[in-house]
């Protein structure tokens, strides 16, 4: 069986689970890449390990804390992908939009957030079915595809809007953005990509992955407040992402 076969099978195995999750109880939060990691998907990820894993741990604090301040009318969606945390979602009142946004900010090793929260009635299980259908179909389009690495994004969905985030070259995020918006259902896209020259994608690629330390804290990185971090793994020397009008995020409505 071929890696992209296998990585096809894995991909619709995660959405399954999630949508048979979302069957069984409506829940105020979800943590969105736990379920996300196929077959081979760690190695061929551009990410650090270190990011990797601060990554998971951001989506499992930014959880925590968000639960903290839940209530009734919260539906949020935190997904990390290195270090740069998109919130998708709604909550009852903008205040709560900013609250979210603000207790998430507070997390370690978090670099930017884009809050893409909406205000108002959260979305109906047929909506959020929907999504995950439309996420997968968006991720298997992007394996199909001979001509990008669908390994570079992380593929979010909310009432139709697909968010994907990564780290790519100008070409390939065109070429991904093209590719989500040919996918019934999908009404807009949204790229929350890191652009990166083709140098500095083969600068990435060359570099071997880094194990995790066993070791204790260690310093650096930018975390939400700025401090040390405490994360268990080495971080390399890293800024905040430029701030943008649209919070770094660019819309591609689909024509």
């Amino acid at each position: 069986m071929t890696t992209r076969s296998t990585q096809r099978i894995a991909m619709a195995l995660a959405a399954g689970a999630v949508l048979v999750a979302g069957l069984s109880a409506c829940v105020p939060l979800v943590v969105g890449g736990a379920a996300a990691v196929g077959v081979g998907m760690v190695a061929t990820d551009r990410r650090s390990s270190g990011a990797q894993v601060d990554d998971q741990g951001i989506e499992l604090r930014g959880g925590a804390r968000i639960r903290e301040i839940a209530n009734d009318n919260m539906y949020v969606t935190i997904t990390s992908f290195n270090r740069q945390v998109l919130l998708t979602g709604s909550v009852g009142t903008e205040a709560d939009r900013v609250k979210v946004e603000e207790v998430v900010r507070r997390v370690d090793n978090v670099r930017s957030v884009v809050n893409e929260l909406t205000v108002g009635p959260p979305a109906s299980f047929q909506d959020r079915s929907n999504d995950t259908f439309i996420s997968g179909k968006v991720k298997a389009s992007l394996l199909d595809a001979k001509d990008v690495f669908a390994n570079s994004f992380k593929v979010v969905t909310e009432r139709g809007t697909v968010y994907m985030m990564g780290i790519a070259t100008r070409r390939e995020t065109d070429r991904a953005t093209d590719i989500a918006r040919g996918v019934s259902g999908v009404t807009k896209v949204v790229r929350v990509v890191e652009i990166v020259s083709e140098q500095d994608l083969a600068n990435i690629q060359s570099q071997p992955q880094q194990q995790p330390s066993q070791g204790g804290a260690t310093q650096g990185g930018t975390g939400g407040t700025g401090g040390a971090s405490s994360s268990r793994v080495p971080l390399p020397p890293m800024e905040p992402l430029p701030s943008t009008p649209s919070g770094g995020a660019t819309t591609s409505p689909v024509r």
